[in-house]
């Protein structure tokens, strides 16, 4: 699914914290992983998630002005998101509201981040989102709970089990939790924290019988808090890295493949059926025999495909040994083709294809059907059209081909 910015949509990153835990001697929104601090790598996920407005950050009272010029010399003024930092609070739950207070009047949605969470992946960020787009009102990523979770309590001689609850009803909750902002700032004026304070703000609007929905986490939205857990990221960030160099010393090795296909149809004797060509159905044309939809057009382009990537052809893959495939349209085949390609570590560069016959005339419909080619295989696709002046079986209008040409990358 494709995002773009919202101009009613924020965040508030959580950066205020101390450390300790960390044992950090700085704030630990400015320990590096990598060479880089955590807020910006926190605050780098939410730009790439391309569906805010604005970040608020909030910082500790005493390190604005260095989160400031932090954020200004790390992304610049050309992300598309206003920046913007404030002094945080004392707890988790003042820092929140901090940043409310200072969100522009036109933000309907909420996101708040813990930067403790600076490799959370871009599509948890989205999930979030984008269930506040289709309807709901708070939202909260997380994960099942895979360990045995007991409950204990003190008598002065110890600790002793005084519960096992189900784990599968379980869940551990991460960042981001998204709301509207209405409802985050009724949770936060209304809202019952638990003993020892509020430690996400779900907690706040469960307290006033608000529904929260729950989406899938990650586990790479980890959250920083102690000093194994900063080493552990330390490892996967220089890992990723090493990957990285390998990747591009391959790539020089690695170069574009072509593939041709052709595909023809003789014209049907069943007049009750619709012409399919290039994605689409041709009224008040006669219709291609075959065992699917007979779309010339297609077909070729899927024959280039599996060319390019060494897999044969239609027949090989689509034939009329496999009866699922009857009746199916060329937009299936297609879409079908580009997984097959993909599964085999290629992806689509680009389809040139033609069509070859005296109909039907693509004239307006042209960009239409390219659009519809372009969406199957996910790639670039250039349609056009030629006759033969008459001659051979395309010319006596005894059937259509097409001659398609595609170039695939290896991944």
């Amino acid at each position: 699914m494709k995002f773009s910015q919202d101009a009613h949509a924020a965040a508030i990153l959580v950066a205020a914290g101390s450390g300790e835990r960390l044992g950090a001697d700085k704030p630990k929104a400015l320990v590096p992983v990598g060479g880089v601090p955590l807020v910006v790598w926190a605050a780098q996920a939410l730009v790439d998630a391309t569906v805010l407005s604005s970040i608020v950050i909030t910082a500790p009272p005493d390190r604005v002005d260095e989160f400031t010029t932090l954020v200004v010399d790390h992304f610049g003024p050309h992300t598309g998101v206003d920046f913007i930092v404030v002094p945080g609070g004392t707890t988790r739950q003042q820092s929140v509201e901090s940043g409310l207070a200072t969100l522009p009047e036109r933000i309907q949605t909420v996101l708040v981040h813990d930067a403790a969470r600076a490799f959370v992946p871009v599509d948890q960020v989205q999930r979030v989102y984008e269930a506040l787009r289709d309807g709901d009102v708070a939202v909260i990523p997380a994960l099942p709970v895979v360990d045995t979770i007991k409950e204990v309590t003190d008598s002065g001689a110890g600790e002793h089990v005084a519960g096992t609850p189900d784990r599968s009803i379980l869940r551990a909750v991460q960042t981001p939790q998204g709301f509207k902002r209405d409802v985050l700032n009724r949770a936060h004026a209304e809202g019952h924290a638990l003993p020892g304070g509020a430690t996400d703000d779900a907690a706040l609007a469960e307290s006033i019988g608000v529904p929260v929905r729950v989406v899938p986490g990650d586990e790479r939205a980890l959250k920083i808090t102690t000093p194994g857990d900063l080493a552990r990221m330390e490892d996967a960030v220089r890992q990723t890295e090493n990957a990285g160099d390998e990747a591009e010393r391959s790539a020089s090795f690695m170069v574009p493949r072509t593939g041709i296909g052709t595909d023809v149809h003789p014209i049907s004797a069943d007049t009750g059926k619709e012409l399919a060509v290039a994605g689409l159905t041709w009224p008040n044309y006669p219709a291609l025999e075959g065992h699917s939809d007979g779309d010339v057009v297609a077909h070729a382009m899927c024959d280039a495909l599996l060319s390019a990537a060494g897999m044969g052809d239609m027949g090989t893959n689509f034939g009329t040994s496999s009866p699922q495939w009857a009746g199916s349209s060329g937009v299936e085949f297609l879409k079908e083709t580009v997984r097959r390609i993909q599964a085999a570590s290629f992806v689509v560069g680009n389809v040139a294809v033609q069509l070859i016959g005296p109909f039907p005339r693509l004239g307006e419909r042209r960009e239409e059907a390219q659009q519809v080619l372009q969406d199957a295989v996910d790639a670039p696709v250039s349609l056009s059209a030629t006759t033969t002046d008459s001659l051979g079986f395309v010319g006596r209008r005894e059937g259509l081909a097409a001659i398609a040409t595609a170039l695939i990358l290896p991944v």
